[in-house]
């Protein structure tokens, strides 16, 4: 098993889910109701699960986190994770708290932020930045990357083993020792006083003029959806495309690529093979679903309020509220038919789509192809649908019993079967009905036909 060491600012992420269907009353400003939260190790912390993730890999994690609500959360997220060595320090647990709204950023809030004890390092530290064999340093801006104390040791470190420095425009930069920085085109531009990159050609010149700044031996320049760019200090710059371009919440990618480049070093792999191993496996990162796939979803039940005013709007002028289910995995035209067909049935349309963990228990591990978020953003968007409400469970009976719908729609050949929930959807007065569908129209046809 090769050991990576990660030091650096340990975070807890917060991702709230919102719907914004109404305004402040004594301003212009929307009222952002909760519909889920996401709780996961961030920073520092996000990287080390990262590279625990990969194959025989044992991970350490150097960091401070503050004796608080927010640091209790944290460290029970890595509990089973990386093996944690605290450092003393005073202040809160730091904490990034972003607001979305159909998987789009409209804010974050961030809070927050431990400082390092002052007096020697803990001996420990020495022990196991001398048992790594890679370090990876991810710096958040929050100071302990920047402890003298620290960098002592990491240069150290660094002449035996190679180190992978992950930098912040805050911190106070990555030492000579590094075998490798990770800065991203934003990084970059800042540390070279000049623009993000918009070509890899004027990406390699800034990774060249940071390799003399920073006397590394190399700077591994992540471009996003164009992959990297490594400079070695020589006059040529290998580039490193992505192996599919995929489009999604690039949070996490970072952390994912440098966490990657440390465990293939670790495992004696030369930069270059270590920065295209990052390269494909930030990407399939997103392909996964990024960060929407990961942590531990605390779902509320706010996401079926904002329904009910929908319901109540309808209701209140005698309408039909209809509603319809599925995985919706990946949009085809039979899904649009029994939408359009459903839709026409009354005077609103609600969407009940299984949640990934749903999906996953009902198709197997190689499903859903599209994130919660994703499936949910797509449906939101066609004229036909005026709600989308995500339920766990693997069948919808629960979510039907707080919308109490007037018609449930099924979409394909249930033509004279007694489906599971006609007899409550029925305890209401609601009634039970199929639409027509496109014959050889479904995701699994479509998924076998397809080279992924």
């Amino acid at each position: 098993m090769n050991h990576v060491v990660v030091v650096g600012d340990a975070l807890l992420d917060v991702d709230v889910e919102t719907s914004a269907n109404r305004l402040v009353p004594d301003s212009a400003a929307p009222v952002l109701d909760e519909v889920g939260r996401q709780v996961r190790p961030g920073g520092a912390a996000l990287a080390a699960c990262f590279a625990a993730a990969d194959p025989d890999c044992t991970v350490t994690l150097i960091t401070a986190i503050g004796a608080d609500a927010a640091g209790a959360t944290l460290r029970a997220e890595l509990a089973d994770r990386v093996r944690l060595v605290p450092l003393p320090a005073t202040g809160g647990t730091g904490a990034k708290t972003r607001f979305l709204r159909r998987g789009q950023v409209l804010a974050r809030h961030d809070q927050g932020g431990s400082r390092l004890e002052p007096g020697a390092a803990p001996d420990e530290v020495r022990a196991v930045l001398a048992s790594a064999d890679a370090v990876l340093i991810s710096d958040y801006g929050r100071g302990v990357p920047d402890d003298a104390r620290l960098r002592t040791l990491l240069t150290e470190a660094g002449r035996h083993r190679p180190l992978v420095w992950d930098p912040h425009p805050r911190g106070a930069g990555p030492l000579p020792a590094a075998r490798v920085v990770t800065p991203n085109a934003a990084e970059a531009a800042g540390a070279c006083a000049t623009t993000p990159a918009r070509t890899v050609a004027e990406a390699g010149r800034q990774a060249r003029q940071l390799v003399r700044r920073w006397g590394a031996a190399g700077v591994a320049l992540t471009l996003g959806p164009r992959g990297a760019v490594l400079a070695d200090g020589t006059d040529s710059v290998a580039a490193f495309p992505p192996p599919r371009q995929v489009a999604a919440d690039p949070c996490g990618a970072g952390d994912r690529f440098a966490a990657r480049v440390a465990t293939a070093l670790a495992a004696g792999a030369l930069t270059s093979e270590a920065v295209a191993a990052g390269v494909e496996a930030a990407t399939d990162f997103l392909a996964a679903g990024g960060v929407h796939a990961m942590g531990e979803v605390l779902r509320t039940d706010d996401e079926v309020q904002d329904v009910e005013r929908l319901l109540a709007a309808v209701r209140s002028r005698a309408g039909t509220v209809v509603a319809t289910g599925g995985c919706f995995d990946l949009l085809h035209p039979g899904h649009i038919g029994t939408l359009e067909a459903a839709r026409s049935l009354g005077d609103c349309l609600i969407v009940c789509v299984n949640s990934d963990a749903s999906v996953r228990r009902r198709k197997g591990d190689g499903r859903p192809v599209q994130s919660e978020a994703d499936r949910v953003r797509v449906l939101a968007a066609l004229s036909v649908v005026d709600a989308v409400v995500v339920f766990e469970d693997d069948t919808p009976e629960r979510v039907l019993a707080q919308l109490r719908p007037d018609v449930w729609v099924k979409g394909g050949d249930y033509a004279g079967t007694e489906l599971p929930e006609s007899a409550l959807v029925r305890s209401w007065g609601g009634e039970v009905v199929t639409v027509p569908y496109l014959p050889g129209r479904s995701t699994t046809r479509l998924l076998s036909r397809t080279k992924w």
